[in-house]
């Protein structure tokens, strides 16, 4: 058998999965839904005992986000609404991943950005995290083959951090800028003030 050193082997989503650091029993919601396979990598982790939802802004990233979820046998909640008026309860996530690869925040004028960024801080419990997923250039070879966006994404352009710090998250870094990906992370502080 022949192997082609070019093609990546193992699981595709390793890297968002070990970017979000979910574990088992975790209560994690996603906000938007670009890829329904991602999105079961992460559900996968919480087990029985976690929750996962997804909050699509449509039916077809709903449908993509039930198709996934349905290919890796995980159980997903999914909901069809607006970033900004998430149909979630107050303080009961441990996570939320914010999937904005196809710009799902980035295409927001600022103030509906910031209104989505706080609902996402009132359903976090204190000390709940945030990760914002964004693309970057692609990175090694890719590089050479793909055409590079004409402007940075929402997250790498550090958009998204300044958002994350004006709407109620502190403690907010780059996690990583990796194979055409970028995780922004935003903590929830545990006490108001």
């Amino acid at each position: 058998m022949l192997l082609n050193p070019f093609v990546r082997r193992g699981d595709a989503h390793t890297l968002l999965v070990s970017m979000t650091g979910v574990k088992m029993g975790d209560r994690v919601a996603f906000i938007g839904c670009a890829h329904g396979a991602r999105l079961a990598a992460v559900a996968a982790k919480v087990g029985l005992s976690g929750r996962a939802v997804v909050v699509a802004a449509d039916e077809s990233s709903a449908a993509r986000a039930q198709r996934g979820a349905e290919k890796a046998g995980v159980l997903v909640e999914v909901e069809v609404a607006s970033p900004g008026r998430l149909p979630l309860e107050n303080a009961s996530f441990d996570l939320a991943v914010v999937d904005d690869i196809a710009g799902l925040l980035g295409a927001m004028p600022a103030d509906e950005r910031g209104r989505a960024v706080r609902e996402v801080a009132r359903i976090l419990r204190p000390g709940g995290r945030i990760v914002v997923v964004g693309a970057a250039p692609a990175t090694g070879l890719a590089r050479f083959i793909t055409r590079p966006p004409s402007t940075p994404s929402f997250v790498q352009s550090g958009d998204a951090s300044r958002a994350l710090k004006a709407n109620g998250f502190g403690i907010v870094r780059t996690l990583a800028e990796r194979e055409g990906q970028v995780f922004v992370e935003g903590i929830k502080p545990r006490a108001e003030g």
